[in-house]
This record gives structure tokens, C-alpha cells and sequence, in this order.
């Protein structure tokens, strides 16, 4: 049976998750649970999303970084050429498997047929960007957690999705 996969991944209503390599907001709250959520796990992300997260190889965390560049392999560090490639090696690593963004990952992470636990936090505001999360709300999720919270600039919530 292939381990759960959970998507980790904080949108505006309007999907929108990035901006010139950056979140569009700085949510303290939501970057403690990140940090929280993904410490000691093995974590599936893009190049970008790799090279854009100075945190990443700290806290026991295991990457697979799906790109075509093997110089970013290194102790930590494994390199994927693809979705199935990362989750091959992903199945042979201990613990759950957490899929870190980008925009092409999430898309076809989400259209595979396979369980897969989404942690959303939902920014409820419109904001500008060039990444986008994929349509997730047509799929059927279950929800199995929420949490409301706020702050000086956004209103959001933690969600816990099944399917």
C-alpha cells in the first residue's frame, strides 16, 4: 500500500501562493506550522522552492528535489526527474511524505489516484501573484481539521483536507 501524501501549501483565495519567488504575505503563525509540520519529514519540492527556502535541510528534514540539475544532490539532498521518480524514492524513505510545492507538482500530485491528506492554510484575501495553487475544491475532500486565525494584515485558516 503507498504511503499518504500530504500536500503542504498556504493560498489566497484566489489560489494565488507565490510572487517573484516569495509568499505574497508574511503570516507568522502559518510559518511556524510549516516549520512545525515538515520537521524531521521527507519532503518533495521543485528546484525553486528548494533554492528559495533557506530552512529547508535544517530540522532532519529529507528533500527530493525534482529537477535536471544533479549538482543540488548532496547529503539531505536527493534529485528526482520527475513526480513518479520523487515518490519511488519517497516510498523507500522512512515517515510520511510531504509534497512542498511548486505550482507543476501540486498539479499532478492532485490528479493522482492515490490517499492524500492536503494541510491548506486558506488566506482569505484576493493578492497578486505568478504561482498559483491548482483548483483544488472540485476533488472530494473530507475535512478533518480547522482552525481560525488572524493578524495585523490577514484573516485565515488552517485546513486539514482527506481524500
Amino acid at each position: 500500500m503507498p504511503k499518504m501524501i500530504n500536500l503542504m501549501v498556504a493560498c489566497a483565495e484566489n489560489r494565488v501562493m507565490g510572487r517573484n519567488g516569495r509568499l505574497p504575505w508574511r503570516i507568522p503563525e502559518d510559518s511556524q506550522f510549516f516549520h512545525r509540520q515538515t520537521a524531521g519529514r521527507t519532503i518533495i519540492l521543485g528546484r525553486i522552492c528548494y533554492q528559495t527556502w533557506p530552512r529547508a535541510r535544517e530540522d532532519g528534514r529529507r528533500l527530493i528535489v525534482i529537477t535536471s540539475d544533479p549538482s543540488l544532490e548532496r547529503d539531505g539532498v536527493r534529485v528526482a526527474h520527475s513526480v513518479p521518480e520523487a515518490l519511488e524514492i519517497a516510498e523507500a524513505m522512512p515517515g510520511e511524505v510531504y509534497v512542498n510545492g511548486g505550482e507543476r507538482i501540486f498539479e499532478e500530485v492532485l490528479a493522482l489516484p492515490r490517499p492524500m491528506r492536503l494541510h491548506l492554510t486558506l488566506v482569505h484575501a484576493e493578492v497578486q501573484g505568478d504561482r498559483c495553487f491548482p483548483e483544488w475544491r472540485h476533488l472530494q475532500w473530507r475535512e478533518v481539521h480547522r482552525h481560525d486565525g488572524e493578524d495585523e494584515n490577514f484573516r485565515y485558516t488552517f485546513l486539514t483536507l482527506e481524500r
